[in-house]
């Protein structure tokens, strides 16, 4: 399959070759944005070497509340096939995450039971519904009994490459990639028990085409339900593949986020469901020390920046830019004086990306300069000073405090003390840092002279 180049479904990681309108306020249009949906969460997997541990409290509703309730705390305990325990040790998980503990009894319980949860990039969750498929198919059974829907083909291919891995002691198990461009001849059959693919191009094989018998579907894994209908069309086909299966078919879906358009389609999707939720952690910036620096145009924010530079030794810092123009820029400026920048913008591809956030990670260079859609979910653990260049603002200009929490929360991580400083160039943007302010009721001080010395303990 590896000569099936990136042609799915609005599949292109992100807007190659796109022109950057010179206007330095210029948005993404929609369609940039929810390609960069399916592009972050490829990304997240590429760059994920482990498992994050969550600190999020996991609330399992059941949709039988009379049911016993129970986790596990070890994968004995679900007395899985040997070939699959085997699979999953080989794969290097010694204990279930938590979302696992809570989502795997359900899964695999019988009879089979419906499931809608909600759980970030990183937290197990493919390699539970792999082993929630891995346990109800029958390797001899030479036709699909599972099919798992991806947003894009190379979602997809990260999924394939998990059910390859657990299922690794199961000889005859073969997987299929229904995805644009794995052209079949008319009125073949497919013998591979695991079908993973796109909607549009599943909904052609179980209908027009016929490849695939809908009725002894036995799985059906619907993946980043937020990325599938940020994408045109792929909902209303998720919902007709999902009419055509039999109705005692296990549905499970899964999402990072669950605002009301996700689970307005999750439930139509998913029959008398449990629910597993992340209750919100209350994100605090008590361990983050916030600064403001004075300034008339960009220019004097660059230099102000080289003067920052000079007084503290830093030991990883991430600055953020509102637009790609000013992020390609400020990282030329930056070189130029010969500091050391890594730039992660927009028009790279997502395996660039992921190649710069390595290297970042291992401190070949200590700064990375990039836009607020580049940076979601990277988690370094070494950054100690955040630098907001550019204020964030929304769409309509107002301040974007969440954005605001999630560009400095990079920083005073893992309880570690941490820096943001905020460049601010005009009355418009001291407007912003002072609502900032007021929302988190929280006092952001001048940056001073002195304030260098604090600084630099802060990093040392």
């Amino acid at each position: 399959l590896s000569t099936l180049h990136l042609k799915d479904e609005k599949t292109k990681p992100d807007a190659n070759g796109a022109v950057v309108k010179a206007d330095d306020n210029a948005e993404k249009t929609e369609d940039e944005e929810k390609e960069d949906r399916a592009a972050q969460s490829l990304l997240n997997k590429l760059i994920r070497s482990n498992l994050v541990d969550t600190t999020n409290q996991v609330e399992v509703l059941q949709r039988d509340p009379t049911s016993p309730l129970y986790s596990v705390k070890s994968f004995e305990e679900l007395r899985l096939k040997p070939q699959l325990l085997q699979g999953v040790y080989a794969m290097g998980f010694n204990r279930p995450s938590k979302i696992q503990e809570n989502a795997l009894p359900m899964m695999l319980a019988e009879p089979p039971q419906n499931l809608i949860a909600q759980s970030q990039s990183g937290t197990g969750k493919t390699a539970a519904f792999v082993l929630a498929m891995l346990s109800r198919v029958e390797p001899g059974n030479k036709y699909p009994q599972c099919l798992c829907l991806s947003p894009t083909y190379e979602l997809a291919l990260q999924t394939g490459k998990v059910i390859e891995q657990m299922g690794n002691f199961y000889p005859d198990l073969k997987l299929a990639y229904a995805v644009r461009g794995n052209k079949l001849e008319r009125g073949q059959k497919i013998s591979e028990q695991i079908v993973i693919g796109t909607p549009g191009t599943v909904l052609d094989w179980c209908s027009k085409l016929k490849f695939i018998d809908p009725k002894k579907i036995k799985v059906f894994v619907l993946d980043e339900a937020d990325v599938m209908i940020a994408t045109q069309g792929h909902q209303d086909q998720s919902i007709r593949i999902q009419r055509m299966l039999p109705r005692d078919c296990q549905m499970l879906l899964f999402s990072a986020t669950f605002e009301d358009s996700v689970w307005k389609f999750a439930q139509k999707v998913v029959p008398d469901p449990n629910i597993i939720k992340l209750k919100r952690e209350e994100e605090t910036l008590d361990t983050i020390k916030q600064y403001y620096v004075l300034c008339n145009n960009r220019d004097e924010k660059f230099r102000a920046l080289c003067n920052i530079y000079g007084a503290i030794t830093i030991a990883q810092a991430m600055i953020f830019c509102h637009t790609r123009k000013t992020a390609g820029w400020l990282a030329a400026e930056l070189s130029r004086e010969g500091h050391q920048v890594a730039l992660l913008s927009g028009e790279m591809m997502v395996e660039q990306r992921a190649a710069v956030i390595e290297r970042f990670r291992e401190g070949k260079e200590k700064v990375l300069v990039t836009t607020n859609v580049c940076a979601r979910g990277i988690d370094v653990e070494q950054v100690s000073v955040v630098i907001n260049f550019d204020l964030p603002v929304d769409k309509d200009g107002n301040p974007d405090n969440e954005t605001y929490l999630h560009r400095i929360g990079r920083t005073g991580r893992f309880g570690k003390r941490g820096l943001a400083i905020n460049m601010v160039d005009s009355k418009h943007s001291m407007n912003i840092l002072n609502r900032i302010q007021e929302h988190f009721n929280k006092k952001i001080n001048k940056l001073d002279t002195d304030d260098l010395d604090e600084i630099e303990k802060i990093n040392n």
